[in-house]
């Protein structure tokens, strides 16, 4: 039987995904984001350990609130770091006719086996995708991130591929993200992918630093402000068509 480690549920998501829906946030996490608000799931040896059927009788107490377009949605952490206990509660859950949506920042996405054949099966259970590109710029997302962003677009462009549909998220951070070349870069990838049903723009906050100092973790963005109106309305200008 296989279990996952999770790091928490919540009841009622509203932004994450079609309609209102259960969210699952999954332990473990291979990028280190500055602006990260859940440094608590980056190790995957710590969480709950439950089973899909657990997870899944849990949601569907909530069932009532998703009309047609609700159902689930795994995030985290990063959900691809379980992949089979992804499929496997995936699996699950079209079984049950329950609607399934995977919030991802696709790493550690490769075209190589094993992962590859596992990908695109997990693939044919998911609804709808949430992709969070953290930046256009590769040697910008390491400096963000600590890595690359080579195969996360190699992602982007296989989901269009197989016409999934995918949300583009983007975090809006001064100094890091914040800056209309990247911006216009970004737009300009979107616009390559067919398939992206919506694009939006998660403006920066450091409401999470609370987090780092019971950790006893350095806070990479101490002093570092949220963006202003009018920056996050520029990038809604230039992403959002």
């Amino acid at each position: 039987m296989i279990k996952g480690k999770i790091h928490s549920t919540e009841s009622f998501g509203s932004v994450d995904g079609p309609g209102i829906r259960f969210l699952i946030f999954m332990q473990g996490c291979h990028l280190r984001c500055q602006y990260c608000h859940n440094p608590d799931t980056w190790a995957l040896d710590e969480g709950d350990e439950m089973t899909a059927e657990e997870l899944l009788d849990k949601a569907e107490r909530y069932r009532s609130y998703w009309r047609d377009k609700g159902g689930i949605t795994v995030s985290g952490g990063e959900p691809l770091v379980q992949i089979d206990f992804i499929i496997d509660l995936f699996e699950k859950a079209k079984q049950r006719g329950i609607s399934t949506c995977i919030d991802t920042a696709a790493q550690p996405f490769t075209r190589e086996e094993p992962f590859w054949s596992k990908f695109r099966h997990l693939m044919s259970l998911t609804d709808t995708v949430l992709l969070d590109l953290k930046h256009i710029n590769s040697d910008m997302h390491k400096k963000l991130t600590g890595c690359g962003n080579e195969n996360i677009l190699d992602c982007a462009r296989y989901l269009a591929e197989i016409n999934k549909d995918v949300w583009i998220r983007h975090v809006l951070v001064p100094e890091l993200t914040d800056n209309d070349e990247w911006l216009h870069e970004l737009r300009a990838f979107i616009d390559t992918l067919p398939n992206v049903k919506k694009v939006e723009v998660l403006p920066y906050h450091d409401m999470a630093q609370f987090k780092y100092e019971k950790l006893g973790m350095k806070y990479r963005l101490d002093g570092v402000l949220p963006p202003t109106k009018e920056r996050v309305e520029n990038a809604q200008s230039i992403l959002i068509k």
